[in-house]
């Protein structure tokens, strides 16, 4: 899988989480998307599991900086 189908998988996400279209780029954090705060993080986390099949440690999870990070780690295990 190519890093430029993962952010569109990841797109597809982050859409039904944050029920808006939103444009990923490796740096990507929360502060720039509206609405981002921990419990809607629980729920991306466990989406982006179900969607690629992966699970994060609870390490990286505290450890991811941006979506390049999560997207690397994805790329790893896919």
């Amino acid at each position: 899988m190519t890093e430029k189908q993962i952010y569109e998988r990841l797109e597809s996400v982050f859409t039904d989480i944050f029920d808006e279209e939103i444009k990923l780029s490796a740096e990507t954090t929360a502060e720039d998307v509206e609405d981002w705060d921990s419990l809607t993080h629980i729920s991306l986390i466990s989406a982006v599991e179900a969607e690629f099949g992966v699970r994060f440690k609870m390490k990286e999870v505290s450890a991811m900086k941006n979506v390049g990070e999560m997207v690397a780690i994805i790329s790893e295990r896919a």
